[in-house]
């Protein structure tokens, strides 16, 4: 069986490899890093390669997601079936399975990292999982859920602000299953570290509450790497980083220099590199038997680790079938029976503002969804995001359910999608709509990675008045809509905000956010729970069709004169415009449209009964109106930014009134009158 060196040594060759094929990607880092990788996966990593899904596989997150070509080498090495040679051949190539930074729908890769910061914060998430459910279903002699997780970072990460956030929690939460090995290779894009990132780390992190150790020869001493490991895996009570010291780009000609970070290093030098190696030069992509048994090994003893466990979770079923049948529903992410029964229905309740009708509802669903877990960036109050009936998650109460993030917005929502990743829990984050610009980085992450999250974002529109522009969140949600496969919901009432987490907790390939009010609204009397799934519906019409013989209504006709469109806190505000004067005796519709992703996702009849053709359509948002000429011929809205006033001032500086509402929505059916328009639904791809 081949020696560790020389493992280490191929893996380098390889990714070399691997990267020069592409004729694009990173190689220094998988070279730097190959000892550290080699350690850990043949000593330590519990994994199954043949059920990459194994519940209580150890999680590997590689935040410095560049080198991934490592990543996949040690996937392929251990005999993951989806990396081939054939696979690996293909980096970074149209539709394969080894793209330029690792992507969580694929085997082997527990998240999506890429932008760095983003893995190491992921993996706080994966730690807190863990001991989450360990806490809450481990028994005496059942350690169901015991995994670690593991972390590859560069100095990249640590420079992010995401980790110093994500760092600083773990620290105070004592997570001690999360071991974070630092590639300290003195070298970003523009050179030496020594130009811009010269603290010492360590102390750093120990400031924090992490144990902390050092690998001085991180090329070579594979020893002192295993040694490291094994000392941070006995420390249970803190996270551990361990510093170790590499040379980017190790055997290269331009070693130890930004010059191997992010491009192929060249036939030339991949040839002498094996040479100094003692490999054949002319041999590429290449891994002798001896070198691949020593992975064989790995994989087998992985394989018997998963059948042990396999073992035991018969047992547990056997003696505890209820939290049995509670694991597998979860991981399956199946709901429980009766969870629609709980949701509130709001039938002339006062007005409320909708962060307070989503409390509301959280509850509801509490009572019979222990799979939630989530918190707020310190403004739990504002955005009433606790959970009644448990503690809070801390170092001391694991089964807790509550987290408390502290002001930090970004890691939260990384943080989330590290739950999210780990499977058996729906978690959530909460804060000011407007502060979803610190959590963006990760938000977006999310969707790409189809996460099972939601986030809650209160404070969602001018209507929070006094606080100013800074917090007035005019354009996010335009942001939020065109980021995708991100959900959407802005609810108008108590039975919209039901809806929308009816809608939210079905949701198992998309992350949420759910845009919340901090004014009251009323409850609206024919708003609807399950309609909120159409996205946009009819919330109430003036009018009644000439055919129908029982009509009350002074206004007879067979459609619209016009339609206005509206999401969110102005939808009541439309409902008072219909009884201004002005409109009086016109046809008016009001469309409730909490959600232009559901909208879109109906059939093309549906879609064309809201916005039929020869109605022009007014939209009514406190928001930027771009994006809104998709379905609206005219739009009232806030293009600029907010201003710090009561809100009812704001509101009327804006234009956003029942008055001038009405006063525009009897312009555009002057404007349109002569000539009907066509629905703006209607396009050269509209089906």
């Amino acid at each position: 069986m081949a020696a560790a060196q020389t493992c280490i040594n191929y893996i380098r060759a390889f990714c070399a490899d691997v990267v020069q094929k592409a004729n694009s990607g990173h190689p220094g880092a998988p070279m730097g890093m190959a000892p550290m990788a080699h350690v850990l996966f043949n000593k330590f990593l519990n994994f199954s390669p043949a059920n990459p899904k194994w519940l209580n596989r150890d999680r590997f997150v590689l935040s410095n997601g560049h080198a991934c070509a490592l990543l996949y080498t040690m996937l392929h090495l251990n005999g993951y079936e989806n990396y081939s040679l054939e696979d690996l051949k293909q980096f970074r190539q149209l539709h394969s399975k080894t793209p330029g930074h690792p992507e969580a729908h694929f085997d082997g890769v527990e998240t999506s990292t890429g932008p760095l910061g983003q893995g190491l914060s992921n993996a706080v998430g994966l730690a807190i999982a863990q001991e989450n459910l360990a806490a809450t279903f481990n028994r005496e002699g059942f350690e169901i859920f015991n995994n670690n997780t593991f972390v590859f970072c560069g100095d990249g990460c640590l420079m992010e602000g995401i980790t110093a956030e994500a760092a600083s929690y773990a620290g105070h939460l004592g997570l001690g299953r999360l071991v974070v090995l630092y590639d300290d290779n003195k070298i970003s894009i523009d050179g030496s570290t020594d130009i811009t990132f010269t603290e010492d780390v360590l102390a750093r992190f120990e400031a924090y509450g992490w144990h902390t150790l050092r690998v001085n020869d991180g090329d070579s001493d594979v020893d002192s790497i295993a040694s490291a490991i094994e000392t941070a895996l006995s420390v249970r009570n803190k996270p551990s980083l361990i510093a170790v010291r590499t040379i980017i780009g190790y055997g290269s000609k331009n070693q130890n220099t930004e010059k191997v970070h992010g491009a192929p290093l060249g036939d030339d030098d991949i040839a002498k590199i094996k040479q100094q190696f003692g490999l054949d030069p002319a041999q590429k992509f290449f891994v002798p038997e001896d070198v691949r048994s020593v992975y064989l090994e790995r994989k087998q003893a992985g394989e018997q680790k998963e059948a042990a466990w396999n073992a035991l979770y018969a047992q547990y079923k056997d003696k505890y079938p209820e939290l049995a049948s509670e694991i597998e529903r979860r991981f399956e992410n199946r709901l429980p029976e009766g969870w629609k029964d709980k949701l509130p229905v709001y039938k002339g309740d006062k007005a409320k503002a909708t962060r307070t009708t989503s409390w509301e509802v959280l509850q509801a669903l509490n009572s019979v969804m222990p799979e939630l877990i989530g918190g707020s960036a310190d403004l739990a109050g504002s955005n009433k995001s606790i959970l009644n009936g448990t503690p809070d998650f801390q170092k001391d109460s694991y089964h807790g359910r509550n987290l408390r993030f502290g002001v930090r917005e970004h890691a939260m929502a990384a943080i989330v999608n590290g739950i999210a990743a780990y499977g058996g829990l729906l978690p959530y984050g909460a804060t000011f709509l407007n502060f979803i610009g610190y959590c963006l980085g990760s938000v977006t992450v999310s969707a790409l990675s189809h996460h099972r999250a939601f986030f809650v974002m209160t404070h969602d529109s001018i209507g929070l008045g006094e606080d100013g522009p800074t917090h007035q969140p005019v354009e996010k949600l335009l942001l939020c809509r065109s980021t995708p496969n991100l959900l959407l919901l802005r609810p108008a009432d108590g039975n919209e905000t039901a809806g929308a987490y009816a809608v939210a907790i079905q949701q198992k390939t998309r992350p949420t956010v759910l845009a919340l009010s901090r004014q009251d609204l009323p409850q609206i009397p024919t708003s609807s729970v399950d309609l909120v799934a159409r996205g946009a519906y009819v919330l109430l019409d003036t009018f009644e069709a000439s055919s129908d013989a029982s009509s009350s209504s002074s206004v007879v006709a067979s459609k619209p004169e016009i339609i206005i469109v509206s999401t969110g806190s102005e939808v009541e505000i439309c409902l008072k415009a219909l009884n201004e004067p002005v409109l009086k005796g016109k046809a008016v519709r009001l469309i409730s449209m909490p959600s232009w992703e559901l909208f879109d996702e109906q059939d093309s009849e549906y879609r064309l009964s809201i916005f039929p053709d020869g109605v022009p359509v007014l939209s009514v948002e406190a928001g930027v109106t771009m994006g809104w000429s998709r379905y609206a011929h005219a739009s009232i809205g806030v293009d600029t930014f907010g201003m710090s006033a009561p809100a009812n001032q704001i509101y009327e500086h804006f234009g956003i009134t029942p008055s001038n509402i009405a006063a525009t929505s009897l312009k555009v059916i002057d404007y349109y009158q002569a000539q009907p328009p066509v629905s703006r639904l209607r396009n050269a791809l509209f089906n």
